[in-house]
């Protein structure tokens, strides 16, 4: 006779139950297919965000690091470094801030906003193809991702 081992101490009695687990299932899923959509792009998802963001942004007026990373929720160390990177390839650029003589307001090139507006269909075309299964219950998953979104943030956090 065989001891089988002890099933994980978890409050689900299947897998399918854990909204977790489910969600990173399915962010994976998701984030390999903006992969592929992205690819002939040559840009990273993350880059498309910040590119995107800081297109839609600058409409406004002048964007700052700050903003640009708190729209797009992305850690500021990060959002530093793929700026740099969006910077080299002559995508966006740095310029003296109007008002703040500390800050300097980021812009996307014409070249930048293009790639944006280039890239943007093919993201927007690979999201329709992947939440279609979603069906009528569409607007209703968005809804519930808005309240995850702007619900509390981590505990201790």
């Amino acid at each position: 006779m065989t001891d089988d081992p002890p099933r994980l101490a978890s409050d689900f009695t299947d897998p399918d139950e854990s909204p977790g687990l489910l969600l990173w299932q399915v962010t994976n899923r998701w984030q390999a297919a903006q992969r592929a959509a992205l690819k002939p792009h040559g840009l990273t998802h993350v880059q498309f965000v910040l590119l995107a963001s800081l297109s839609w942004l600058q409409a406004d007026g002048p964007v700052t690091q700050k903003h640009l990373a708190d729209h797009a929720a992305t850690d500021p160390m990060m959002t530093s470094q793929v700026l740099r990177a969006l910077e080299s390839r002559g995508l966006v650029h740095r310029l003296p801030h109007p008002t703040d003589r500390r800050a300097r307001a980021l812009a996307a090139t014409e070249e930048g906003r293009a790639l944006a507006d280039r890239a943007v269909a093919s993201v927007e075309a690979c999201d329709r193809d992947f939440f279609a299964v979603l069906g009528d219950g569409a607007g209703a998953f968005t809804a519930a991702l808005r309240s995850l979104r702007n619900g509390p943030g981590p505990a201790g956090g």
